[in-house]
């Protein structure tokens, strides 16, 4: 029901220090009316793919486009292309709002959904690579800017999430994985996040990749959960300046009590930035931590509380209240009553 999808979202953190102004680099950008694009496979929607929907979506577009997907499996491998920004891709729950592919090798060609362009909004999906245990098979890979997910669910084994590049935000989505299956160069906040680990011996979480001191990037988990149950690190440099900090987050048996790897090289020791802050629960004994990762003070911690680490106070946005389709203007209720 529509109705679902517009209560809660009205509900999530979203609203919490969001911007409902136009983005900088998008003066003109109404952010509380949006195109509204139906799929929905039973054909009583505007398309009966996710994919014929993007596509619909004129290049270099200045307004926001809310494609809504109507519960249902949907076997598609999706692509956002970079001239496509400010589209949001909804569903109404992500228990019932599937989009599922089966894909490995390449980190950039295997996902099941690729986000290139800025401005994107992901809600209420569960979006999986079915592969398997066998190699990488990423699920999702965000490579655009200002993207934001919300109450979706990541899943797959090796590489689940290529957080590539740019700024993200991502909120309650639950994310799972075996290998490194949170990895990229980006700047990305995970707020009351759901952390998996398949991992059974020595996997890791998290596999940044920052190359130098000068990169403002770097992976930041505040109130998030840990969970699994054989044996993970929290994270291994991908670069040699990898960053990665856990804040206020619990975290189970499952973490290993040195807590981060290495990969091998040991002159990361004085490049790396691995911090924990406040954190609890089984896993987050520090006395037997790696003397390289460090235990955050509460001035080296503020930064990282807030969403000015991604500067999200100024392209977080709220949910669009309005919806235009042809030259009809829909409110919110109108469309919850459908």
């Amino acid at each position: 029901m529509m109705v679902e999808l517009v209560v809660v979202s009205t509900l999530i953190d979203i609203s919490r220090g969001a911007s409902t102004a136009a983005d900088k680099g998008s003066p003109k950008t109404d952010m509380s009316t949006a195109n509204l694009i139906r799929v929905d496979q039973s054909g009583k929607g505007d398309f009966r793919k996710i994919q014929e929907a993007i596509d619909s979506v004129p290049s270099n577009n200045s307004e926001l486009f809310f494609i809504w997907v109507k519960p249902g499996t949907y076997r598609e491998k999706i692509v956002v292309p970079s001239d496509k920004p400010l589209v949001t891709l909804s569903g109404t729950k992500s228990s019932n709002t599937i989009i599922t592919w089966n894909d490995n090798g390449n980190i950039f060609d295997s996902p099941t959904l690729s986000i290139l362009a800025s401005d994107f909004v992901g809600r209420f999906l569960t979006i999986q690579n079915t592969f398997g245990t066998g190699g990488k098979a990423v699920s999702v890979r965000v490579s655009g800017d200002k993207a934001a997910f919300y109450n979706c669910r990541i899943l797959s084994y090796q590489d689940t999430l290529l957080d590539d590049s740019g700024r993200h935000y991502f909120n309650n989505c639950y994310i799972e994985g075996a290998v490194d299956f949170i990895f990229g160069s980006a700047a990305s906040l995970f707020e009351k996040c759901h952390l998996h680990s398949l991992s059974e011996r020595d996997g890791a979480i998290t596999a940044h990749r920052r190359e130098s001191s000068e990169e403002n990037t770097g992976f930041t988990f505040l109130g998030c959960k840990i969970s699994g149950d054989g044996a993970a690190f929290l994270g291994r440099p991908w670069g040699s300046f990898s960053r990665v900090v856990f804040a206020y987050t619990f975290m189970s048996t499952l973490i290993i009590p040195q807590g981060w790897n290495d990969w091998g090289d040991q002159a990361t020791h004085s490049t790396v930035h691995y911090g924990e802050y406040k954190c609890y629960g089984p896993g987050a004994n520090r006395s037997k931590r790696v003397g390289w990762s460090r235990s955050l003070t509460s001035d080296e911690a503020a930064s990282y509380l807030t969403k000015d680490m991604i500067g999200g106070r100024d392209w977080l946005r709220a949910p669009p209240n309005r919806f235009k389709r042809g030259s009809a203007l829909l409110s919110a209720m109108h469309i919850e009553n459908e």
